[in-house]
């Protein structure tokens, strides 16, 4: 079965409101089954326009990181997010 995949590209406006939304969303994902395969980290941009910061997050299966996504509880925390950053978030079907 192919993995699925939570795939974000984020800029921040507020570092320090931002920090509750890492601190929140973390547990909530992990416990869906969510496991961080990038946060942040050195990057570049080699062709076209990105936003500053990217993660991307494994799921067992393309249902199991939709779930996650539209989870009540997960979509409360990313409120968080939506205040305090500009971000771009995809779902992804990864290959077998």
């Amino acid at each position: 079965m192919a993995k699925g995949y939570i795939m974000g590209h984020v800029t921040v406006r507020d570092a320090e409101s931002y920090k509750e939304y890492v601190e929140k969303d973390t547990p909530i994902l992990a416990a869906l089954g969510g496991r961080f395969i990038i946060r942040g980290g050195q990057s570049e941009t080699v062709e076209g326009e990105s936003l500053m910061r990217h993660v991307l997050i494994e799921f067992d299966s393309y249902e199991l990181a939709k779930k996650a996504y539209n989870d009540p509880d997960y979509q409360a925390v990313a409120d968080i997010r939506r205040r305090n950053a500009d971000s771009v978030i995809i779902l992804v079907e990864g290959t077998d």
